[in-house]
């Protein structure tokens, strides 16, 4: 798939909905949800290249050329999709090239839309921590840091959320040199009439709020949801709230003829 191998599960059956992660994450950050949803949905869920156990380099402007070879793989015609913080950014660029394939958007813990970079994940800094101490440490220093904190205490929860982590690769932070992030293409996303669901934590960082509040208020056809209790990880912090809220609003829109 474009110099990348894609890890993949297909599970559950009616109408298709394919889940999207975040940066250092991959697919089974998705089991509770896969686990609530699949009595009633098809969740396909994917390693992003250079994530879990994909291969190839990270490269978040491939993102969405890689869910529609997965979507033509899989011959799927109408789908849903859900991502999650660095995956907003994925599924949007689907949808806006795609919007007649598209059933429904919903979109986690959203970063700024206005730029590739994040100003709240210094990867300049994580890059020169693995060049020069290693990927351990850069995985010691990126699991304290506010985006990746659990406010549960369930242990299996942790424990999955540290084997992701320990797993990624990263291959896009052993580079010889900082590398100049790309512009970022415009999404044009006023006129994407797609029924969408923004969605974020109520104890997520201040600036990840703001962009969900403003992604929802650009969108035609959007609402806002808030799932109590929860960090950046609504989906690990509060399963059961998460699940709920996404199982009402596919339900809606996502009719079980669609498959």
């Amino acid at each position: 798939m474009n110099g990348a191998c894609l890890r993949f599960r297909d599970e559950g059956r009616g109408p298709a909905v394919l889940l999207v992660h975040g940066w250092t994450l991959d697919l089974e950050m998705w089991d509770p949800l896969v686990s609530a949803l699949r009595d009633r949905f098809r969740l396909i869920r994917l390693d992003r290249r250079g994530h879990g156990l994909s291969r190839g380099m990270p490269a978040p402007e491939c993102d969405s050329e890689d869910l529609a070879a997965l979507c033509r793989h899989l011959r799927l015609s109408r789908v849903a999709l859900l991502g999650m913080s660095q995956g907003v950014r994925a599924v949007l660029g689907f949808a806006c090239a795609v919007p007649g394939q598209v059933l429904a958007l919903i979109l986690d813990g959203p970063p700024p839309l206005d730029s590739t970079s994040d100003p709240e994940v210094p990867l300049d800094q994580y890059a020169a921590l693995v060049r020069t101490h290693g990927i351990e440490a850069f995985r010691r220093e990126w699991a304290r840091h506010a985006l990746m904190q659990l406010r549960t205490q369930d242990p299996e929860v942790r424990a999955l959320l540290a084997a992701m982590i320990a797993r990624y690769p990263g291959e896009d932070l052993r580079q010889p040199a900082p590398r100049a992030e790309p512009a970022a293409a415009p999404l044009g996303l006023e006129p994407l009439r797609i029924p969408a669901l923004v969605v974020g934590g109520e104890h997520d960082l201040p600036a990840r709020r703001q962009a969900a509040e403003t992604l929802a208020a650009r969108l035609p056809n959007a609402e806002l949801a808030v799932i109590p209790g929860a960090g950046h990880l609504p989906n690990l912090d509060n399963p059961d709230a998460y699940s709920q809220v996404c199982r009402e609003f596919l339900t809606r829109h996502c009719p079980r003829d669609t498959f």
